[in-house]
């Protein structure tokens, strides 16, 4: 082999370096930044890329998926001088590869310890029941800050999540105690609520029950007087057909009146429970007479044979 067969095998070999160097392959989730002689001209995007072979270089590979950063723990002290320890994470993603190559050294360190920094800032302005029970607000107030922190850099920080608050040993057996007596306390608030209604309902319940019983008490009462007032006026009507029938002669009505009133003197004292022993006949001829001017008067209403009228004179018996 000579020289000039040498120099065509060096030849190709040497294009096929500067071919090699010139194509760049990026993966898919990374960007690649690009320098000319050490200084920034662009970027490479995932797939098949070419170069200026010696030219141009690799700066900064960069991973563009979201990334997590676990903040360790550390401990803050609250705004009622309360000693917790807190850890987290953080989540975040490259958004534009020059400035998170170039505007900040050691982007993973920066973000951590801006992180780590909020956390205390944030945590320690907050008394800690509100610590203890208000994490969401403390999430919201670590994205804002950081954030707007790492934004110069091309960087979005997409969550930061408080995973562990730990108060100390002490305080927790305080808080339990505190939480104990709380619900006593609300215990014995609900219990006495609850006496205090029952005793209102049933003084309630009573009241209405007087105002029910008073009220059937007022209508009985206004019936029985709507009854006296019938019963009176029925009396009245009858006295007046006996005044009228003695006022024209009619002696049997007379007998009827007295009868009827005797008889139920006679029920009045049977029924008596003081009396005992009822001797009869007691005028038994004037309660015969009596019935026997029912009988009389009963015949006259049905049509019955009229017996002659006297003009108020009674007949003599022995007739």
């Amino acid at each position: 082999m000579d020289g000039f067969s040498i120099a065509i095998i060096v030849g190709a070999f040497l294009v096929v370096l500067v071919l090699l160097a010139g194509v760049k392959t990026v993966p898919q989730g990374y960007n690649y930044t690009i320098e000319r002689f050490g200084r920034y001209t662009r970027t490479l995007t995932p797939g098949l890329n070419l170069i200026i072979p010696f030219v141009d270089g690799i700066g900064r590979k960069l991973n563009m998926m979201e990334q997590v950063l676990d903040v360790a723990h550390q401990e803050v002290i609250t705004r009622d001088n309360a000693s917790v320890t807190a850890n987290g994470v953080t989540f975040y993603q490259v958004m534009d590869a020059p400035a998170a190559a170039y505007e900040v050294n050691n982007l993973e360190n920066a973000i951590l310890n801006l992180t780590m920094t909020n956390i205390r800032t944030v945590m320690g302005s907050m008394d800690l029941d509100e610590l203890l029970s208000n994490r969401d607000g403390i999430n919201s107030r670590l994205l804002s800050v950081v954030d707007a922190a790492v934004s110069p850099w091309g960087v979005k920080i997409t969550r930061i999540e408080i995973k562990d608050i730990d108060p100390p040993k002490d305080l927790i057996e305080a808080m339990g105690r505190q939480m104990k007596a709380e619900r006593e306390k609300r215990a014995t608030i609900l219990e006495s609520e609850g006496r205090r209604q029952s005793a209102i309902l049933e003084a309630e319940g009573e009241k209405e029950a007087q105002v029910l019983e008073a009220e059937g008490r007022k209508e009985a009462a206004f019936r029985d007087a709507e009854a006296r007032e019938r019963s009176a006026e029925a009396e009245a009507k009858a006295t007046q057909m006996v005044s009228e029938a003695i006022a024209q002669g009619d002696v049997q009505a007379v007998n009827y009146f007295v009868a009827n009133n005797y008889i139920k003197a006679l029920e009045s004292i049977a029924k008596s429970p003081n009396q005992k022993v009822l001797m009869m006949p007691i005028e038994a001829a004037n309660v015969i007479g009596a019935v026997g001017g029912i009988a009389e008067i009963a015949r006259e209403a049905f049509g019955g044979d009229k017996p002659q009228r006297n003009n108020g004179r009674v007949p003599n018996s022995e007739s």
